[in-house]
């Protein structure tokens, strides 16, 4: 079995999403606007992988578990298909926080916005972002910075990005296990980082919350959730 369709290390009761565009939304079952979680996934992906990523245990199980704490989750499919797309990629992540923000289910004050492994370039852009509603940026072993030989737009540096970041909160899971040069970019967006939580997975490796079965996984992935949780809820 490929790697990304293991299952979600997490036990959840699976919630049917509502699919609209690129956008898959996981209600929860109560009344009222709710806050909202945005889930960014990873890549680059070659266009030709299937199942795409919002089909995915891992994104199933996070948009689940995030629609089970009362909150709205979404997973947005984006065009990262190789190292040169992050713009595309940056465009269609807009496109999806617009459309989340308009859903009359959601509390549009109130957003956190998820990224995945080398989807987090992609924090770049909201990381040095003053919008009030923005309540939160959540990683979870996030490529940083750019890897060598990646043709990558200068606008995407989130190491950089997180010094204007201000009050800005962050929740970052770092895998203790993680490939060097993304272990690297990690360690310096932290030391750059006014406001960071780190949930530390010390013997997690770079997508751990399918690779390493672990009760270890399971309090990591509950943690960052409850941490994202938190900003959203708090006044």
């Amino acid at each position: 079995m490929p790697d990304h369709l293991k299952p979600f290390v997490v036990k959840i009761v699976p919630v049917v999403a509502s699919r609209r565009g690129a956008l898959d939304f996981y209600y929860p079952d109560v009344d009222g606007p709710r806050p909202a979680v945005v889930f960014v996934h990873g890549g680059p992906l070659p266009s030709g992988v299937t199942p795409r990523p919002r089909d995915w245990p891992l994104f199933q199980g996070y948009g689940s578990l995030v629609s089970s704490q009362g909150l709205v989750a979404v997973v947005v499919e984006h065009g990262l298909t190789d190292p040169t797309r992050y713009p595309v990629a940056a465009a269609d992540v807009a496109a999806a926080v617009d459309a989340v923000r308009a859903d009359p289910r959601v509390d549009p004050s109130r957003i956190a916005l998820w990224f995945f492994s080398g989807g987090g370039l992609l924090s770049a852009d909201w990381l040095s972002s003053s919008a009030e509603w923005l309540r939160c940026v959540a990683l979870s072993y996030p490529v940083v910075a750019v890897p060598p030989g990646w043709p990558v737009d200068e606008r995407f540096r989130p190491v950089s990005a997180v010094r204007s970041a201000g009050a800005l909160p962050i929740v970052l899971t770092r895998a203790g296990l993680e490939q060097p040069v993304v272990a690297e970019g990690v360690a310096s967006f932290v030391a750059a980082a006014a406001d960071v939580e780190v949930v530390e997975v010390p013997n997690g490796r770079h997508s751990f919350d399918v690779l390493d079965d672990t009760d270890e996984s399971r309090e990591a992935v509950h943690r960052a959730v409850a941490a994202v949780k938190a900003r959203l809820v708090e006044e």
